[in-house]
């Protein structure tokens, strides 16, 4: 095929998912500005777009917009990875509109009912109050939404063990740990498989003989 010719695929299938590139590339740029800051800077600097209590009280449509352009922990190069085997697929299958609603759900759904559970938390007593400064940014929530609706693009007869798998992968964590993150993540891939009446038109059952050249579509 030569280089050209993997060149054109590259780009092709960057094309294809454009709110994933796009959305990456933001991801770039804040990270590199992330390095630039200084660390007491940095903290302030994302205390103010993170989706903890404080900010979703007083400001929270902009701290659940600024909160997805952000990445905890500021390393790019894991995510860029992901969104190519995870985001770019799914939008290529769902188109940039359906995809873009299944992040959007995960991401502001499953940010309230894990700050919910917190607040619940602090008021209870089993959390402390300094709780409601809690750093809270990233992409995951979307990221573990995305995961769980592409479930519905896998052929039936593996459908259910990649499901299964899934719930596995972000279940563990929430009753080992219990965070309010853990939370958010399994609420987030619950939310995936109820996007299923959305992604409904696009879920095709497949021949088990057709696995691999779906795959390749």
């Amino acid at each position: 095929m030569g280089i050209t010719g993997g060149l054109r695929g590259v780009w092709t299938y960057v094309g294809g998912a454009p709110g994933t590139y796009i959305w990456l590339a933001v991801l770039f740029v804040t990270t590199v500005a992330f390095h630039h800051m200084s660390p007491d800077f940095e903290a302030e600097f994302l205390r103010q777009r993170s989706t903890n209590i404080r900010e979703l009280s007083s400001n929270p449509v902009r701290v659940l917009v600024s909160s997805a352009m952000w990445i905890d922990g500021g390393r790019w190069l894991p995510y860029a990875v992901l969104y190519s085997v995870v985001h770019a697929p799914a939008e290529r299958w769902l188109g940039t509109a359906r995809w873009l609603a299944v992040c959007a759900a995960a991401h502001v759904l499953a940010t309230l009912i894990s700050e919910g559970a917190l607040l619940w938390g602090i008021r209870h007593g089993m959390a402390p109050e300094a709780a409601v400064n809690t750093l809270d940014i990233g992409v995951s929530y979307a990221l573990a939404g995305v995961v769980a609706v592409l479930a519905y693009r896998i052929p039936v007869p593996w459908r259910a063990p990649y499901a299964a798998a899934v719930l596995i992968v972000y279940g563990v964590p929430l009753v080992t740990g219990r965070t309010f993150t853990d939370l958010g993540h399994f609420t987030s891939v619950l939310i995936g498989f109820a996007c299923y009446p959305l992604v409904r038109s696009r879920v095709k059952p497949r021949n088990p003989k057709e696995t691999a050249a779906a795959v390749r579509g």
